[in-house]
């Protein structure tokens, strides 16, 4: 009898732990969701169906996941008795479930539930298809690392989610939250077809080269702004994080191969564009092919470094590419001592055609886009001598507004998102 009255006290006390936090949780989400900035919204939050049952957000740190979903949910007035934000890595989880979240949520009338740092949670692929079959009225949106693998898990999420990628800033949106422009996106074929046009137009009153030189250097994350005399200092320690803390959360990884990950950041730091040679980076960074091959994997899935594969070549986790850049041109200036501007300029063009278009490495010029464009990237000099007589090229110039013929100013690119 005394068993089942201590079994009792315990579930009570348990009950009323769950009551209390719970109540911390829907404070600091209302809280959070209050005090965010609603002056710019990334071009993402026009791009998801906010209405799907499973939204998943993948995206480096530091690109404003978080910011889009606190912005959603202000814009719609809800509170967080209706919408409710909580990050997974709050210590409440440490002795709660998400399922039993989602179970008071609900029978307390919420409808949304934004679920922030996803991967922070052990077990959240078979918990989150729980919910999505078990709670079919709640709307479920999650953010996580651009290493989460939401259409090859265990789980089978990718026939419950609808999944998104999200990148740093373009061009475009550095200039809106500069303060300069309010531009609209621009698609590749109306580039290709109209940029002199539209070239012109959109510097008739703006000087667009001087903010372009800064936007490589300091324009992709959103939190240069908090602090721009730090924003380099920060994207180190940003780049950092992601290699001792992100990558080992959902690899399985020991530390020694965050080391040779450092390495191998380092090594194509003084070298990128790297042209690959597997056999003497081996040697260098003192590990096999296979462990080369998949730190590049791992690397580039962390939207740390890019791939590129030669045309028709074999686009496998660890098959050889054939070039390596950084993810974006930011880090480059973070990581390097010397930024090679031929360099500086494919990691731009790369970075802004990733998200929509497919690239490769040609037999001759710089990138092939969608196996169709083909593209030789240089500065204002550049001539068309090296992709000649070729169908569907173009010239992509830096160091100019506006363009003539098949010579589009490399600017002009950040106009895609």
């Amino acid at each position: 009898m005394k068993i089942c009255v201590f079994q009792l006290i315990f579930v009570l006390l348990q009950r009323i732990s769950i009551l209390f936090t719970m109540e911390q949780l829907y404070i600091l989400s209302n809280r959070l969701v209050e005090d965010v900035s609603m002056t710019y919204q990334r071009y993402l939050n026009s791009t998801i169906d906010w209405n799907e049952h499973l939204i998943g957000i993948r995206g480096s740190r530091g690109v404003g996941k978080t910011t889009l979903i606190l912005q959603h949910i202000h814009a719609n007035g809800w509170t967080a008795q209706e919408a409710l934000y909580v990050s997974l890595d709050h210590v409440w989880f440490t002795t709660h479930t998400l399922l039993q979240l989602t179970e008071y949520h609900y029978i307390h009338g919420g409808k949304y539930l934004f679920l922030d740092e996803i991967h922070r949670y052990p077990n959240w692929m078979q918990e989150l298809k729980n919910i999505s079959d078990y709670y079919p009225k709640m709307h479920v949106v999650f953010t996580g690392s651009s290493l989460l693998r939401i259409d090859n898990t265990i789980a089978d999420l990718s026939r419950r989610c609808i999944s998104y990628t999200m990148q740093g800033l373009s061009f475009r949106e550095y200039l809106m939250f500069e303060g300069v422009a309010q531009w609209d996106t621009i698609s590749l074929e109306d580039i290709l077809t109209s940029h002199a046009s539209i070239a012109t137009k959109l510097t008739k009153d703006i000087h667009v080269l001087s903010h372009f030189v800064q936007y490589l250097q300091k324009g992709y994350y959103p939190f240069y702004w908090a602090n721009k005399s730090t924003y380099l200092a920060r994207l180190h320690q940003v780049i950092s994080t992601i290699i001792e803390v992100d990558i080992p959360q959902t690899e399985s990884i020991e530390y020694a191969t965050t080391y040779k990950a450092k390495q191998l950041l380092s090594t194509f730091a003084s070298l990128v564009p790297y042209t690959l040679n597997i056999s003497d980076l081996c040697k260098t960074i003192g590990i096999t092919r296979n462990q080369l091959l998949r730190l590049l994997d791992m690397l580039e899935r962390s939207a740390l470094l890019r791939k590129l594969y030669p045309e028709q070549g074999n686009i496998q986790s660890l098959a050889k590419p054939e070039k390596i850049l950084f993810e974006n041109t930011n880090m480059l200036y973070a990581l390097s001592n010397e930024i090679e501007i031929g360099t500086l300029r494919e990691t731009f063009f790369c970075n802004q055609l990733s998200l929509h278009h497919e690239l490769t490495m040609p037999q001759r010029g710089d990138v092939l886009v969608d196996g169709k464009y083909l593209f030789e990237i240089g500065g204002h000099n550049k001539k068309y001598k090296q992709i000649s007589g070729i169908t569907d090229s173009w010239i992509v110039a830096d160091d100019i507004e506006s363009g003539i013929g098949h010579k589009i100013p490399l600017w002009l690119f950040g106009m895609l998102y």
